[in-house]
């Protein structure tokens, strides 16, 4: 009875003991994993450590698919570039898979999502679309608000606060967050360095001086004319807006409230008439090159386009000359005007919970500094963050391609991108109005005033 009294009492200190060891705080790591420049979710939770010379088991993780739509809009190889992305995503998130889905322009993926809910599918997870169509995404309820993802980052405000404003300004509504900056731009203007010097000129400092330079380097050889300057206008809203900024009125004050029919607007208008009616410096009316303009500039064709600042990779990969950047002169000598564009990460209210978590794992890989100043570098867009500028992969870009700064500094000219409710149909008016006066079939004032009466109309229904 003795030895079978003392056998139980051993048996009981020893079960006491396994389970003071099993209650015991674990050793501190004897491998640190290399910091990553903004911790995701994901890296805050997966094990990294070594334990007593022994790799800690990763956790069991489902397998998730993720779809992910693009808008290839720029001379870039946007699809390479962002596949190779993909594969540094998957090989730090292995239980994850992206399938990239690429849809031609912004309009594409919208519609394309559209004809997919409208039909009963699930959306992608996460899709690339205008910054100015946020409006239009929160009425379908499309989308939903990232808030949530930002309060779960440990440095959640400093992530925020690094974007560029003119870009993150774009992402807010109704004091939520619904969308990350992704692939932006500026609206800029191109010009030929070397013709410019060969002519004797300055880059243009007001409007005045623009058309004059613009008449100066418009030449005949034979049939052809090598203009001055190409101005697309088959989607006109974006280029046009820096002139109606450079006269000293953008074309919307909010969401609600446009000022199409504004004295210096129709002004911003008429200057573009008469850059071909009076100076004879570019082809009159609509001019729809918007997929030829950088090649016409980059091949010498012509001396100076509008256009968007990811176009710039492409023209100087192409260019034999050297390539200046500028915002557009404003009207008054000494003054400037630019405008924001491009697209945001939005994650889509349709896909399941898992797809959406993965998906922010996605935009917060592709929004570290890093991989920022490659896109940059490759593409031409602009850098959204500030810290990208200090990598020593930017730092050396810029050091040899100071056009890639002059892009960004552009943005401290820029108003605000038209972006109201009912986007679609407002955009589509002004479009439809702006072109007419273009065409000669109006004039800017009545053009002007038109546009104005239908879009107050559109608005009507979405704002108090």
């Amino acid at each position: 009875m003795k030895k079978k009294f003392l056998y139980q009492i051993f048996a009981l200190l020893l079960i006491l003991g396994l389970l003071a060891g099993a209650c015991a705080p674990a050793k501190e790591p004897v491998q640190e994993k290399p910091a990553q420049a903004e911790p995701t979710v994901a890296e805050e939770a997966a094990p990294t450590a070594e334990a007593e010379g022994e790799q800690a088991e990763e956790p069991a993780m489902e397998p998730v698919t993720i779809q992910v739509f693009y808008p290839v809009a720029v001379d870039a190889p946007i699809a390479e570039i962002l596949k190779g992305y993909i594969e540094d995503f998957q090989a730090e998130y292995p239980y994850i898979t992206v399938e990239p889905v690429f849809s031609g322009g912004y309009g594409d993926v919208q519609t394309a999502i559209q004809t997919t809910i409208d039909g009963g599918g699930e959306p992608p997870a996460l899709a690339v679309m205008l910054a100015t169509a946020l409006y239009d995404l929160i009425n379908a309820d499309y989308i939903v608000p990232l808030d949530g993802y930002i309060a779960g980052m440990e440095d959640g405000d400093a992530y925020l606060a690094d974007f560029l404003p003119a870009f993150l300004d774009n992402s807010y509504y109704d004091d939520q967050l619904w969308s990350i900056p992704f692939q932006r731009s500026a609206v800029v203007m191109y010009y030929n360095v070397d013709k410019f010097a060969e002519a004797g000129l300055e880059p243009p400092t007001s409007w005045q001086t623009w058309a004059e330079a613009a008449q100066q380097l418009t030449t005949k050889e034979g049939d052809a004319t090598n203009w001055g300057l190409q101005f697309p206008s088959g989607w006109p809203y974006w280029l046009f807006q820096p002139l109606a900024i450079g006269s000293g009125q953008n074309i919307l004050e909010d969401d609600c409230t446009v000022v199409f029919d504004d004295p210096a607007v129709i002004e911003a208008v008429q200057f573009y008439i008469d850059l071909s009616a009076v100076y004879g410096a570019m082809p009159p009316g609509v001019q729809s090159v918007w997929p030829t303009a950088t090649t016409d500039f980059a091949s010498g064709s012509t001396a100076m386009i509008t256009h968007s600042s990811g176009s710039l990779t492409g023209i100087l990969d192409q260019a034999e000359f050297e390539v200046g950047v500028m915002p557009y002169p404003g009207k008054q000598e000494g003054t400037y005007a630019s405008v924001p564009g491009g697209g945001n990460f939005y994650i889509m209210k349709g896909a399941p919970q898992e797809k959406q978590d993965a998906a922010w794992l996605f935009v917060e890989f592709l929004s570290r500094p890093e991989y920022v100043a490659d896109y940059s570098i490759n593409t031409g867009y602009i850098a959204n963050r500030a810290s990208a500028y200090d990598t020593e992969a930017m730092q050396a870009y810029t050091a040899e391609v100071p056009q890639a700064l002059a892009t960004r500094d552009a943005l401290q000219y820029a108003g605000a991108e038209l972006a109201t409710q009912n986007l679609g149909q407002v955009r589509g008016i002004f479009h439809d109005y702006l072109q007419r006066a273009y065409n000669g079939e109006m004039s800017a004032a009545d053009a002007m005033a038109a546009a104005q009466a239908e879009a107050d109309t559109a608005l009507a229904d979405f704002c108090p």
